[in-house]
């Protein structure tokens, strides 16, 4: 009991520590103006609020996050080939590469991959 009465003393007091002598250390000395304006990709902040924003390009990455976390469900698919079932293993993995080419024939023919507007 008193062992784990000490980690959990311990496992709350070290990282309030850590984040006192943080926010002690990370506190600025200087302000400066230019360097405290905020600054955004190239953009000037003191012109219009409203910049042109490419829909496009916000596509392709949505569709871009979609596939890469299917790629990483796609990864676990080779290491459990050994330990499973083959007929299954090949069923499943099958229908799930089946599903994600059918996700990208359906971008592709709704144009959402085409860059040129």
């Amino acid at each position: 009991m008193s062992i784990l009465m000490t980690s959990m003393f311990i496992s709350l007091i070290m990282p309030t520590m850590v984040m006192m002598v943080a926010t002690i250390l990370s506190k600025k000395s200087i302000n400066d103006r230019e360097k405290s304006s905020p600054f955004e990709c190239g953009f000037d902040p003191k012109s219009s609020a409203r910049m042109p924003f490419s829909l496009q390009f916000f596509l392709i990455a949505v569709i871009f996050l979609i596939f890469d976390v299917e790629i990483a469900m796609i990864l676990p698919i080779v290491f459990i080939m050994k330990t499973s079932n083959m007929m299954m293993w090949m069923i499943s993995s099958m229908f799930f590469i089946t599903l994600l080419l059918s996700g990208l024939y359906y971008e592709w023919k709704q144009g959402a991959l085409k860059w040129a507007i």
